[in-house]
């Protein structure tokens, strides 16, 4: 089991306020947007006199009200398509638990979220990774490298769309080449899409829920964690049209018996927040991006891709190890009283050596706070005692 690259450096980070260092927070997807007010008040006003148990599906009232939701992206669901599961991260495990069996192998493309690799060895699963660069902006691979990989024991394909860590959105033609593929060899497709509301570009939202012809091979994963600045609560969604699936994801859910009671009151109330608070928060993730991306690739030998989604970068660093750099940013480095977190992208990769010279940003800061970061981050970078220079980006 792998440790978390986003949660590994914690316990550093806080021997480090523990000495009266500021430590600016870019390693994790944590957003400081007030999470809305009609979620809050549902928190505050419960009238329950009993904490009980919800269905093991959950709440069909949630999954009613989410049906609407997802409509507005032209997801036509019905509330038996739904299941409530405790955050994202149970929803991809589940997910693997009940599509493959040990041996079994799934191809992700990389740089990927680093718990799909803790949820395939719980399942008993592989990875086969199929690296994109930064130097290509981190575009999806072409198909003939996918069709390198599969075997007789692939049985799936996981994206992340739009991407963490990179920021990629993939494109209608990339996700026709993905639904080709997935009907060709028959296999699962496994589409994390939590980041849909934040694309910063013109091209459309494409969902594996609209791919034709692949409606009983879709997974869909998602979550309010983001969209709402709810992290905390622990509600995802499992999606899938295909009966069978869904059968057996529910043994699990069964086995686990409910997803979190409070965090459904407070998902299910979110859903009627108004439109604004997503138009609000949208705007400011673009001016935090633009920020981000404009003041890292002012620093020597820094070279960052403009991501076109989500709330993350994945930036090259003139530095040796990010592994080491990212330790010692927090162990020996401080700059008038403060540092930065970052997430070394090693963790990031599969294979081994990948990723030593990058580190995920996540732009969850307000914008004097991020500038303010990158300006620390900057000045390690000057101090770093293994500096390395990397070829500058064409």
């Amino acid at each position: 089991m792998p440790e978390s690259p986003i949660r590994r450096l914690a316990p550093l980070a806080e021997v480090a306020k523990s000495r009266g260092i500021k430590v600016y927070h870019l390693n994790i997807g944590q957003p400081d947007i007030e999470t809305p007010q009609v979620g809050l008040d549902a928190l505050k006003c419960i009238n329950r006199k009993v904490l009980e148990y919800s269905p093991s599906d959950g709440f069909r009232s949630l999954r009613e009200k989410l049906v609407g939701y997802y409509d507005q992206y032209q997801i036509k669901l019905t509330a038996d398509d739904i299941i409530i599961t405790s955050g994202g991260s149970e929803a991809v495990l589940f997910a693997f638990m009940s599509c493959l069996n040990p041996g079994d192998e799934i191809i992700v493309p990389e740089p990927a979220y680093a718990n799909y690799m803790a949820f395939a060895i719980s399942a008993g699963a592989k990875i086969r990774p199929i690296t994109s660069t930064i130097e290509e902006g981190f575009a999806l691979p072409s198909i003939e490298r996918f069709e390198e990989l599969i075997n007789e024991r692939t049985r799936g394909i996981l994206i992340c769309n739009p991407n963490n860590p990179t920021g990629y959105l993939y494109t209608r033609k990339e996700m026709n080449r993905i639904r080709d593929l997935v009907k060709k060899y028959d296999l699962f497709l496994f589409s994390d899409e939590v980041y849909r509301e934040f694309i910063y570009t013109g091209s459309p939202y494409i969902s594996a829920c609209h791919l034709e012809g692949i409606e009983q091979n879709v997974v869909l994963i998602d979550s309010v964690s983001k969209r709402y600045s709810e992290c905390g609560i622990r509600i995802g969604a499992l999606i899938t049209k295909n009966k069978t699936l869904r059968n057996a994801v529910m043994k699990f859910c069964q086995a686990r018996l409910s997803p979190p009671l409070l965090g459904q009151i407070v998902a299910e109330a979110s859903l009627d927040c108004p439109r604004s608070y997503a138009i609000r928060t949208y705007e400011e993730y673009i001016e935090r991006r633009n920020c981000l991306i404009d003041e890292l690739n002012k620093l020597h030998g820094v070279y960052s891709p403009i991501p076109m989604g989500a709330f993350y970068t994945v930036a090259r660093l003139p530095i040796d190890d990010s592994d080491r750099f990212c330790e010692w940013c927090l162990n020996e480095f401080e700059y008038e009283g403060e540092t930065v977190m970052l997430a070394p992208a090693s963790g990031f990769y599969s294979e081994s050596g990948l990723g030593r010279n990058e580190v995920r940003i996540a732009y969850v800061l307000e914008k004097h706070e991020l500038k303010r970061a990158i300006k620390i981050l900057g000045k390690a970078l000057e101090a770093y005692p293994h500096r390395v220079e990397n070829k500058q980006h064409k």
